[in-house]
């Protein structure tokens, strides 16, 4: 079971560890860290993750996203693949310029996952 992460966040928290695949040339970026965010409507990937492999900003994009504290930003899609847990989730993703990106619920509720606080882990079932 992974324990939850420190650095950069305090107090720790459950970060997520994927694989992120560029669906039209096959490359791959394994190890792109995501918190696990159930507050989170969709999957929000690193931006630096997505230009690393060349995936491309999908045209006229342009989502209006509120954050916890009601402030507006606007985030660009993508098409791509996220493979985490054996699982591979196909589709549009929105981008963050943070470094690590947000597991959202349109990932999340297909998944069961145990985060226990108190011993600072987190255990994926399938």
């Amino acid at each position: 079971m992974p324990a939850y992460e420190s650095n950069p966040f305090s107090p720790p928290a459950p970060v997520a560890r994927a694989t992120l695949r560029n669906s039209e040339s096959g490359a791959t970026l394994t190890d792109v860290p995501l918190l696990i965010d159930s507050g989170a409507d969709v999957t929000l990937l690193p931006k630096a993750s997505v230009d690393f492999l060349g995936i491309p900003v999908s045209a006229n994009s342009g989502y209006e996203l509120t954050s916890f504290d009601g402030s507006a930003s606007i985030s660009q899609s993508i098409r791509a693949e996220l493979i985490f847990q054996r699982k591979i989730f196909r589709g549009e993703f929105l981008l963050t310029d943070q470094e690590v990106g947000f597991l959202g619920r349109d990932v999340i509720n297909h998944l069961s996952i145990l985060l226990d606080g108190p011993r600072l882990i987190e255990a994926c079932a399938n």
